[in-house]
């Protein structure tokens, strides 16, 4: 069957619902030979996948996943925020989006944190959670017991999503030619819990507005993804990361924050005063990273990556509807941050999952 879709997209044809559901079987089945699976991936990526498509993937992925057993009861009329990048933009800022998902979660909002380890950079959100003292494997009941009962859970990938270990190959085969796949997309859009807010950062400006329309499609009530441009270590570079920029203009797509869909260029925050560049945001290993974490969410870290979570924070608090602006959020960031909030909340998750 995947020899049959290679061929369709090869003459630029779109691949149906239907045909998206056959070729997600083939690629999870262990018979297919892996080459086979590399080659249809990278035909769709050459072809170029449309928004369609990659919800069509997302859904069909998504509906084979193992759902964390929240009590509907909990979860009518909650809001649930993820915020997570698709990374690949190489740029080796540190965790940004998992200290901004902390410091929402010190504010009140619940947080179902879906990642993964390292892809492109040195440490990923597991990574770095677990070099925080924070559980990052946890079963599906612990994981939904963390969400009802401290607002935060992480949802390591691999546990929620067991066909990828048959997709692997395939990916890796297509990574060592230098080919990227649907899959650096739709990491992002699997979160078995299905969240009902998102902030997403993607590695281009122009993947903004495609993909705050398949989150849209995909059921998500309220979306912004954001791709920032940073000075690069060299004055005259300019960098694309899959976050919001405190030193330069951000490409910032909404869903269902504003009448229908809208993508704008935002300016650098006002509130940033200082002078930053790449090399102000960058990070290290998960130790590293993980000090860096601590310190910010303690109050301890006042500098330029301190501005990232804030900015970051300030946009994601708006999206989850905690702020009615992203100014108000920004305020409640800091009240959070300030106040000791989110190094209580650090300390509480550290305590639940035996982390210290």
């Amino acid at each position: 069957m995947l020899e049959q879709l290679i061929r369709q997209v090869e003459a630029g044809g779109v691949l149906t619902r239907e045909q998206v559901r056959e070729a997600v079987e083939g690629l999870v089945d262990e018979r297919v030979p892996v080459e086979t699976k590399a080659e249809f991936l990278a035909a769709l990526a050459r072809r170029g996948e449309t928004v369609g498509e990659i919800a069509a993937f997302a859904e069909e992925l998504r509906s084979r996943a193992v759902e964390p057993p929240l009590d509907p009861a909990w979860r009518r009329g909650r809001v649930i925020l993820d915020v997570v990048g698709t990374g690949g933009d190489r740029a080796g800022t540190f965790n940004i989006s998992t200290t901004v998902a902390l410091v929402c979660a010190a504010a009140g909002v619940t947080v179902a944190k879906h990642g993964n380890r390292a892809v492109t950079s040195r440490a990923g959100s597991a990574d770095v959670l677990e070099a925080l003292g924070i559980p990052v494997q946890s079963p599906p009941a612990e994981a939904a017991r963390s969400l009802e009962r401290h607002g935060f859970a992480f949802l390591f990938a691999p546990l929620y999503h067991p066909a990828f270990r048959h997709i692997a190959p395939a990916r890796k085969l297509c990574a060592e030619r230098g080919q990227r796949t649907l899959f650096n997309y739709l990491g992002p859009l699997l979160n078995p819990v299905r969240p009902t807010a998102q902030l997403m950062g993607v590695a281009r400006p122009e993947l903004c507005g495609p993909m705050a329309q398949v989150l849209g499609s995909l059921g998500v009530e309220r979306v912004a993804v954001v791709c920032g441009e940073l000075p690069g270590t060299d004055p005259a570079q300019r960098v694309w990361v899959d976050e919001l920029s405190p030193a330069g203009p951000t490409t910032v797509a909404v869903f269902g924050l504003a009448r229908g869909e809208s993508t704008a260029v935002w300016p650098r925050p006002a509130r940033v005063r200082r002078a930053l560049s790449l090399r102000d945001l960058q990070g290290g290993d998960a130790a590293a990273n993980a000090a860096v974490v601590e310190a910010i969410l303690q109050g301890r870290d006042r500098g330029p990556k301190r501005d990232a979570v804030l900015y970051n924070a300030a946009v994601a608090l708006w999206v989850a509807g905690a702020a009615s602006s992203v100014e108000e959020g920004w305020l409640l960031a800091e009240r959070v941050l300030d106040e000791g909030h989110a190094a209580r909340k650090l300390s509480e998750l550290r305590r639940a999952g035996g982390g210290g």
